[in-house]
């Protein structure tokens, strides 16, 4: 007889989304480093209009852009 993979959905965990609880600001400033490392320049970025999905996700708009630093 095969083995059965039973697994349980914990509905609870599924609706409360965790992403509310990340400021903008921090996924903006976090989403720039990232782009900023990998390309090795300077990336500001930019998020609008956030919207909160049922099962733990988010929608929203993202501009990165090339910083401009008179200093470097």
């Amino acid at each position: 007889m095969a083995e059965q993979n039973d697994k349980t959905i914990d509905v609870n965990k599924l609706l409360q989304n965790k992403l509310k609880a990340i400021s903008v600001a921090d996924i903006e400033n976090g989403v720039a480093k990232t782009v900023s490392e990998l390309v090795g320049e300077d990336y500001k970025c930019t998020i609008g209009d956030v919207k909160y999905t049922m099962f733990s996700g988010a929608d929203f708009h993202i501009k990165i852009e090339l910083s401009y630093n008179p200093e470097k």
